[in-house]
């Protein structure tokens, strides 16, 4: 028999081997049960612990990838922005270097132009000057000459009557000959100050059949024929039966100048002697046979003066005219080297502007590429602020939702507790 004294009433009772055995195994069992449910509840209490380890666990990691995202993100934003101010900022400098280097390649241009233009311009006052001045020393020696002209026609009848008594005391040979030898001789007097370069001869070839009198040359000094005359003398006794006239030597003297490569063609005569055409002074016949004039004797050294002075200017002007025609050219070169850079330039600015262009396509696909990252980083950010909700709203209960094992445990569990 096992005596038994309850903890509550101090009783003390016996009960038998089997009664005993039955306590026990009634205490037993219950300590079992409460042990069981104390270890039911631990675990529990593991498993949400757990549960909410590995919550916080990945929160943690999605919040560390989400930053590392964003500052990912962020970083090839600011990489994208900075490349493309730099790409920007290079662009504009290229522009500008190209703005400033055709502004400064117009200037040096217009620069050249203007300055060729006013050396055209100083050119050509220089020539109207000078032409200027030719004028008026021209029309002093056309005064000159009109009055050294009238002088001389205030001698004329003094001088044709001598020319006749002359005449009258010589054969017809001898009045030609001395009209040729009074020609040289009023050449050779003023040849070494007048002339000191010129030639003036007789005329002693007569391949061609025929001949003149006398040819006068003068060159420049550089060698360039500045004038050529022929010349013709024609005289005849006042007793001569048959009078010529002066236009019956015309054709001959004509011939003779285009034989012996002459400019000029001057008659020197004494013929038709009343003639008042004739005894006026120069006359010009140039309009029944190229360049040819008709004079007395006493015009002889003016002619040769005029003709000289005048081919001299012209040669002047010619060797002018020939300056201003390279300077022409000059400048006609320059246009055609400028037109000829222009056009360069501007194929490589339009292979420029080309190349800035297609920079630029590029550029915007970048920007359109980041912003596809970006809003797929948006999307990102999105879903994992939705998974962070998630987890923020995860709790016990809906853990047990639809799940009747850890429903009834933990309601046991409150039961136990309550």
């Amino acid at each position: 028999m096992q005596e038994i004294k309850c903890p509550h009433c101090g009783e003390v009772f016996q009960v038998d081997e089997a009664g005993y055995a039955a306590i026990v195994k009634q205490v037993r069992d219950r300590e079992f049960a409460r042990e069981v449910e104390t270890r039911q509840q631990s675990a529990v209490q593991l498993a949400v612990s757990k549960v909410q380890l590995e919550k916080d666990q990945e929160l943690t990691t999605l919040h560390a990838r989400l930053e590392a995202l964003k500052q990912q993100h962020q970083a090839e934003l600011e990489r994208a922005a900075l490349q493309s101010r730099l790409s920007e900022q290079k662009e504009r400098q290229t522009i500008e270097q190209l703005q400033a280097a055709l502004k400064n390649e117009q200037e040096r241009t217009q620069q050249a132009v203007r300055l060729a233009v006013q050396e055209q311009q100083l050119t050509i006052q220089k020539l109207e000057s000078d032409l200027q001045h030719e004028k008026d020393d021209r029309t002093n020696r056309e005064h000159l000459m009109r009055e050294q002209h009238e002088k001389e026609l205030a001698f004329k009848d003094e001088q044709i009557a001598q020319y006749r008594d002359f005449k009258a005391r010589q054969s017809t040979k001898m009045v030609g000959e001395s009209l040729e030898q009074h020609c040289r001789d009023e050449f050779d007097r003023i040849r070494m100050t007048a002339f000191p370069r010129a030639y003036f001869d007789k005329d002693n070839d007569a391949r061609t059949g025929s001949k003149g009198d006398f040819i006068f040359r003068e060159s420049a000094e550089d060698g360039t024929e500045v004038v050529s005359i022929m010349f013709e003398m024609k005289n005849e006794m006042d007793t001569t039966a048959t009078k010529h006239k002066n236009e019956d030597f015309f054709r001959e003297l004509d011939k003779d100048r285009r034989e012996k490569n002459c400019e000029y063609a001057v008659l020197v005569t004494l013929l038709e002697a009343d003639s008042e055409l004739y005894n006026t002074g120069i006359v010009d016949v140039s309009y029944r046979y190229e360049k040819m004039y008709v004079i007395r004797p006493q015009f002889f050294i003016p002619m040769i003066t005029l003709l000289r002075n005048a081919a001299l200017n012209a040669v002047q002007a010619r060797r002018e005219l020939a300056l201003v025609r390279e300077q022409n050219i000059d400048i006609t070169h320059f246009e055609e080297a400028i037109s000829d850079f222009k056009e360069k330039f501007s194929y490589n600015y339009l292979q420029a502007s080309k190349r800035f262009g297609e920079a630029i396509d590029e550029i915007d696909k970048s920007i359109a590429h980041l912003q596809k990252i970006k809003d797929a980083l948006t999307a990102s950010d999105r879903q994992l602020r939705l998974a962070n909700d998630k987890a923020e709203d995860l709790s016990i209960k809906k853990l047990t939702r639809n799940n009747p094992t850890m429903q009834k445990k933990f309601e046991e569990l409150h039961n136990g507790q309550a």
